[in-house]
């Protein structure tokens, strides 16, 4: 019985050996080159040429001129093995190391590599390596006119426990210095540094006041790049990377953002080891102050189309609809796919006109977005319910969807079918009791009338209606009614005529109409969304109650011309802090409910209380 379980258990992992053989034979075999992807004239680097599950022979290295082999190659083996969800894969590679020089300053290619593998030959993937020029400091220091004091004298100096502005600092690099308003654009805050760096600090970031706010993913564990910047070569790391949307025209500047960092750096004090004499490094602090960067934002052309949705990119629209013959109380659904690269989170949903006898639903929105350089990429899709409550011949005209082309620079209208629907008669108990009746469920037929019941009533033969009071008022009351529509439609004529006075009549109604939308996204708290719409209601109701166009506004111009007006300083600073809450709080995380309807009561009441002052003087 012993015999017999000994030889299941040795059965077993005999299995489980196979198992594992099978899956480190039935690994994938490559073959892959890798080196820097920026070297420096005259100093040396790594080209390593990695085979993976298997063994080969016979390496055969490509033509590189260009490069000068001073040492390889060096061979390498390692092996893991690793089990998931008892399943076991084991890996095996084969590592050729070689040193290479660069001779000359450019940008070069290094083909690819062959290796033979089992009567087969793989072939390792092409590199691209540039090669920078040495730092001018250095080529000064090394000039065979340099005294040997003058050398002494450049190492004492340069072995200061400091950290220059020119060996470690930060840059706010943007994409585009003049772009469109609603036009995406990265700012890109990098590091640039020749020193070892120890650990980070306090980090201040700028706030992005006019801009709405999507951020770049960057990688976890992304490797220094060098670059060259101004005669020297610095290693680079990207630390933080923003997608940015301008907001409005005119000029705005991103401003300064801090952070501190430490650096390990030469104290200038040499010690004694086993291993020889070794340079002391310290650690020094240092806080660095990026650029701030000023964005020539252009306003877009004033020919805007009716059904311009606050679009800027590049886009196409796919319509598609349920069905074209259905039957009445039957939902109808018209699906709009907009789909492309731009600012696409803050475009306008299309309008679309459905017939008068149809019941219409607020339209539901779908987003899958990517975060890209040049904006945002991905789809939006927009489907729109609506029901038929009689049978019928319909038509649902064309939707047109127009965004501003950034590549013609030009509006584009995108345009879809026109849809000829067919409703038949439905069943009435679909219908919500009461809501609707069909047109066939009553019939006046011409030949037969519904006979009249009950008492009848007399009239004396004596009484006539002509001569009368009520006679003589059926011809006065139409005739002053006349008379008084006359003047008020000639007086509304005259004051129509003002399009100053009428925004400026109007700047109210529009506004609270506005916040009635950001009272929707409060209930549903759709942060981002409600913030938006109480900044249009704002900014639009100072443009109407002002006369200045939205693209011309500004906090400064709006403070003048309240002051002219005579408003309080009390109610012009609610507005500015209402303002810049908002821009702020759109993109700052976790703003509670409470926030955001202190912010709605705050506008309504600020309104509020223009209008009555405006209205006693």
């Amino acid at each position: 019985m012993r015999n017999r379980r000994n030889i299941g258990v040795s059965l077993l992992w005999l299995f489980a050996w196979l198992v594992s053989g099978f899956t480190a034979a039935t690994a994938q075999v490559t073959f892959k080159a890798t080196a820097p992807a920026t070297v420096v004239q005259g100093e040396q680097f790594r080209l390593s040429f990695v085979l993976m599950n298997e063994e080969g022979k016979d390496l055969r290295l490509p033509d590189m001129p260009d490069f000068e082999v001073l040492f390889g190659p060096s061979t390498s083996t390692s092996f893991s093995q690793r089990t998931v969800n008892g399943k076991t894969t084991s890996e095996r590679s084969v590592s050729y190391t070689y040193i290479l020089m660069a001779n000359e300053t450019g940008t070069f290619t290094i083909p690819s590599a062959t290796i033979q593998v089992g009567g087969s030959e793989y072939k390792s993937n092409s590199l691209t390596v540039e090669v920078l020029p040495p730092d001018e400091a250095s080529a000064r220091r090394s000039s065979p006119g340099t005294t040997e004091g003058q050398r002494r004298e450049e190492r004492s100096s340069a072995a200061s426990p400091t950290v220059s502005a020119k060996d470690a600092f930060i840059r706010a690099i943007v994409s585009k210095g003049s772009p469109y308003e609603q036009e995406g654009f990265t700012v890109t805050f990098r590091l640039y540094t020749t020193l070892n760096i120890v650990n980070f600090g306090k980090i201040r970031f700028p706030e992005f006041e006019g801009f709405m706010v999507e951020e770049i993913e960057l990688p976890m564990n992304q490797q220094l790049q060098m670059e060259r910047y101004e005669g020297r070569n610095y290693y680079t790391a990207d630390l933080r990377k923003t997608l940015l949307f301008p907001q409005r025209s005119g000029q705005i500047t991103i401003p300064s953002g801090s952070i501190e960092m430490v650096f390990s750096v030469p104290s200038g004090r040499r010690v004694s080891t086993f291993f020889g004499s070794q340079e002391v490094m310290v650690d020094v602090k240092k806080n660095m102050v990026t650029n701030p960067v000023a964005i020539n934002v252009k306003a877009l052309p004033a020919n805007r189309p009716a059904s311009y949705a606050n679009a800027v990119g590049t886009f196409t629209m796919k319509p598609t609809i349920s069905a074209t013959r259905t039957r009445a109380n039957e939902a109808v659904t018209l699906r709009l796919e907009l789909s492309g690269t731009g600012n696409l989170k803050l475009i306008r949903d299309p309008e679309v006109q459905f017939p008068d006898n149809f019941e219409t639903y607020d339209p539901t929105v779908n987003n899958s977005f990517n975060v890209t350089a040049n904006g945002l990429n991905g789809i939006r899709t927009i489907e729109y319910m609506a029901i038929p409550r009689y049978e019928g011949q319909y038509t649902i005209p064309p939707v047109e969807f127009t965004y501003y082309d950034l590549n013609s620079r030009s509006y584009k209208t995108l345009t879809s079918p026109e849809y000829r629907l067919e409703i038949e008669k439905g069943d009435p108990s679909v219908a919500p009791a009461g809501a609707y009746v069909s047109r066939q469920d009553v019939k006046v037929e011409q030949d037969i009338r519904f006979l009249k019941t009950g008492e009848p009533s007399y009239t004396s033969s004596t009484s006539f209606f002509a001569g009368s009071l009520g006679y003589w008022l059926w011809y006065l009351i139409p005739l002053l009614l006349l008379l008084v529509a006359y003047l008020i439609n000639r007086k509304q004529a005259i004051e129509n005529a003002n399009v100053a006075l009428v925004r400026t009549r109007k700047a109210n109604k529009v506004a609270i109409k506005r916040l009635k939308v950001a009272e929707k996204y409060l209930k549903e708290e759709d942060k981002e969304r409600f913030y938006e719409e109480v900044l249009r209601a704002v900014w639009g109701y100072f443009s109407d109650k002002l006369s200045i166009p939205v693209a011309r506004l500004s906090k400064n111009n709006i403070e003048a011309e309240l002051s002219e007006l005579g408003v309080v300083d009390e109610l012009v600073d609610t507005f500015m802090q209402i303002l810049d809450t908002c821009e702020f709080a759109r993109y700052a995380p976790g703003e509670s409910h409470a926030e955001m309807d202190r912010v709605y009561r705050d506008t309504l009441g600020a309104i509020g209380e223009m209008e009555n002052r405006l209205k006693k003087k």
